[in-house]
């Protein structure tokens, strides 16, 4: 890496990607790329050219050497790259938009990484982050992959266990912005936070936040049960939690906690929404469509106030942080999905876990905090097992086990419903789900 780092973004033409540009320029100092290469496919070739041409002009208005390559040839991109970020879709927004949609026609919540819609998300990415994986294994083999594809803590579980790629972390923007919600809610800064994060993707609690060293989860989890203090987030309805349900569990849940502890105001929102201002996906497709309006502008030349709508905030942050921590060995504390190790006892040694991690040049070393507390232990093991079976059918395309995972999801009220939304997707998205079409036919 002397001559300067090697990144390669899969995905590159996302509306994310300015983001992260921003972040990679705000820490050209530390982290010297000398080459980002932004992978798209053909259906993406247009956002892709539009978002490359606008980091280009905010790396030429930075004045730093970094060269911006666009291609949608992934192998051409990936040789000898250093670090692989994966942010894609398949499927794109359309898809998404099944995924929320179908299930509530059976009374079920529609959403993009729990439920039915998560287990499908996972179905149509898995097969394809393999596939990076093996181009990696023989391209770029000493690279680290960072991946934010969601449903990130099962594809994340998806690699440790079905490739050979040992360096591979998992990212999301939910605990860093939790801590940075806790240090608005109590007036300080965010570096003076310290929030002890374990469990799952989406399924992440703080087990106890310190300011300056000192305790305040139990001043924390008061103010929460206030409605100006929810800790919302952009792409989650922010309903308000019942304060003595938080002073009783005693951790601070993320916003996807919402859909299991408030199924039923979660699927009458999520239903009334539908009906008026369509679905996440399709409030999502408007913003994207403002986004890259703005992005073809050829004065713009820095990230747009107007993507943090899309619910991505503090994604640059954590994933440069990440990048920038390995490569300089920073060893700091980030929460981030990894092998669990030992470091949660409640979950197997070998699964995909979120927790904090010291973070070093030979990657995250997960900080062990024992066992999770009773109170929120059997929710996350049921999700674990939901993630493991998940995966599981994404790689054998078996029928019956994608229709176990969805039954065990405790999203899905019984197995004859969940059969009945599985032959349902499993129809709806039969172009992106090639180890099924068999399956399909029948």
């Amino acid at each position: 890496m002397s001559k300067g780092i090697k990144i390669v973004t899969i995905g590159g033409g996302s509306s994310y990607t300015p983001e992260l540009v921003e972040g990679f320029i705000k820490r050209y100092d530390e982290l010297p790329i000398r080459e980002l290469w932004l992978v798209d496919i053909p259906a993406g070739q247009e956002k892709l050219n539009i978002v490359g041409t606008l980091a280009k002009r905010m790396i030429e208005k930075a004045g730093l050497p970094i060269e911006v390559h666009l291609t949608l040839n992934r192998r051409e991109a990936l040789k000898d790259a250093d670090f692989v970020t994966t942010q894609f879709r398949v499927g794109l927004l359309d898809a998404r938009a099944k995924d929320e949609r179908i299930p509530l026609k059976y009374n079920v919540i529609g959403q993009e990484t729990n439920g039915p819609g998560g287990l499908f998300k996972g179905l149509r990415t898995i097969p394809v982050i393999l596939d990076i994986c093996k181009d990696m294994e023989e391209l770029c083999p000493d690279a680290w992959l960072v991946n934010f594809t969601n449903p990130a803590g099962m594809v994340t579980e998806a690699v440790l266990r079905y490739s050979n790629i040992k360096k591979v972390v998992g990212l999301c923007n939910v605990p860093i912005g939790i801590r940075m919600g806790v240090a608005k809610m109590l007036d300080v800064a965010p570096e003076q936070v310290h929030v002890d994060f374990a469990g799952l993707n989406h399924m992440v609690y703080g087990l106890d936040v310190r300011v300056d060293g000192k305790s305040v989860l139990d001043k924390v989890l008061v103010e929460m049960g206030k409605p100006e203090n929810a800790l919302t987030m952009k792409n989650i309805p922010g309903l308000t939690w019942e304060p003595e349900f938080l002073l009783g569990l005693g951790a601070i849940p993320c916003g996807y906690h919402r859909y299991y502890y408030k199924t039923q105001q979660m699927l009458e929102r999520e239903l009334e929404e539908a009906a008026t201002t369509g679905t996440r996906a399709e409030v999502v497709k408007r913003v994207e469509t403002e986004l890259f309006e703005l992005y073809k502008d050829p004065n713009l030349a820095i990230k747009p106030p107007q993507l943090e709508k899309r619910g991505g905030a503090y994604y640059s942050d954590a994933a440069c942080n990440l990048i920038n921590s390995i490569y300089n060995d920073k060893r700091d504390i980030q929460p981030v999905n990894t092998r669990n190790n030992g470091a949660i006892a409640s979950i197997p040694n070998d699964s995909a876990v979120e927790v904090n991690c010291v973070i070093t040049k030979e990657g995250p070393k997960p900080i062990a905090v024992g066992d999770l507390p009773v109170q929120v232990r059997g929710l996350v093991q049921q999700i674990k097992s939901f993630e493991r079976v998940a995966a599981e059918a994404a790689v054998t395309g078996d029928y019956n086990t994608a229709l176990l995972a969805m039954t065990i999801n405790p999203l899905v009220p019984s197995d004859k419903v969940a059969k009945q939304i599985l032959d349902e997707m499993l129809e709806a998205h039969k172009e992106h789900l090639p180890q099924f079409h068999q399956t399909v036919e029948v």
